[in-house]
């Protein structure tokens, strides 16, 4: 069974994450927390939880760990020092001991946009921050996967996407597809070293990734 890092595991798309990895009979999520209030709630699924702060120094966190998927983030809503210092300096921090660790695969969740921050002007800095991230994770060396979906919503999953290494177009997706993309591509052979993007569509989850 192989432990898989949850980072933003108390995020609305991390706790997804977390259920779905939960699913799984291969993989045994890790919640990595940043306070000891937000633990209660896996631990009473006995999900395993771990203390970390991508501010301080987190290279407790992947002791132990096989894969990570990283899903951290201000999402853009937050003060420009805050979107630096998480979405870049933290992933690109966790990148770093993800590498000196061994892990065996790395999923980013970025976000639709990243490869053209400047389109974008009212989220400028944060798709740049996840432009810079996604940048240090392909030149890491590191097996990795990044995923760029578009708006994320609450909606009930479909289990069906639109999948391309570049979609031209805009839309939205529910967290619930994007939690089973995310996991899905955990496996070493879907999606080695690609970076794609995600949209609510008509072809499953699975199906589509074979396409990458």
């Amino acid at each position: 069974m192989e432990k898989v890092l949850v980072v933003g595991a108390n995020g609305t798309t991390g706790k997804k994450i977390v259920e779905v990895l939960d699913r799984y009979r291969n993989y045994a999520p890790v919640a990595m927390i940043r306070h000891q209030d937000q633990a209660e709630q896996f631990e009473k699924k006995d999900i395993e939880t771990v203390m970390g702060d991508l501010e301080k120094n987190v290279s407790h966190t992947v002791t132990r760990i096989h894969k990570i998927i990283f899903a951290a983030g201000s999402g853009g809503a937050t003060s420009d020092e805050k979107t630096t210092a998480v979405d870049q300096e933290g992933a690109k921090k966790l990148i770093d001991l993800a590498k000196i660790a061994g892990i065996r695969k790395f999923v980013m969740l970025s976000s639709m946009g990243a490869d053209n921050p400047e389109q974008v002007e009212d989220l400028q800095h944060y798709l740049k921050a996840k432009q810079n991230a996604d940048e240090h994770l392909r030149n890491s060396g590191m097996n990795y996967s990044i995923v760029r979906p578009g708006a994320l919503t609450n909606d009930e999953g479909k289990g069906k996407i639109k999948l391309a290494k570049k979609l031209n177009e805009r839309g939205s997706i529910t967290r619930d597809d994007v939690a089973e993309t995310l996991v899905a591509a955990l496996h070493d052979d879907i999606a080695p070293n690609q970076t794609f993007e995600i949209l609510q569509g008509e072809t499953e989850i699975e199906e589509a990734l074979k396409e990458v």
